[in-house]
């Protein structure tokens, strides 16, 4: 497991959560950050995740394996994140849950992609509590508080 996300489950209550199963698309180039999702999704058995380094790739996998949830990195090297969700916006008005994942605040990109649909927007450094919470509403499961 990667330290810097063993040292956040550790810091978290109640973690690691059970019970949450379904598909998750990471689309997301940087090797390091892939990592980091890859090992905390590691502790959630019931969790199968797809990779994809580029939005094109991306695109193709979320339509052929219509995962639970998709985290899509905004900064890609092919196409960019606003346009991954503009390309699949007939799945996402099927239900297709996006999440952002980006190291900037709240931009104009951030913005228009909320407005085409996707739920919700994670900054990096992604915390274990923020990745439970988004598991939890994208696999039907409530969050207790």
């Amino acid at each position: 497991m990667h330290a810097a996300v063993q040292q956040m489950a550790i810091n978290e209550p109640n973690y690691p959560p059970a019970g949450l199963s379904g598909t998750v698309l990471c689309i997301e180039d940087n090797p390091v950050n892939m990592e980091i999702i890859e090992a905390a999704l590691s502790m959630y058995p019931g969790i199968r995740l797809l990779k994809a380094e580029t939005g094109s790739e991306g695109v193709r996998l979320a339509r052929e394996a219509r995962p639970d949830l998709v985290l899509l990195d905004m900064h890609l090297p092919d196409i960019g994140g606003l346009e991954v969700v503009r390309a699949l916006s007939e799945e996402i008005a099927a239900g297709l849950r996006i999440t952002l994942l980006t190291a900037d605040e709240l931009t104009i990109d951030v913005v228009k992609a909320m407005s085409l649909g996707v739920q919700d927007y994670w900054l990096k450094p992604l915390r274990i509590a923020k990745l439970d919470e988004g598991l939890k509403r994208a696999m039907g499961r409530k969050v207790s508080a």
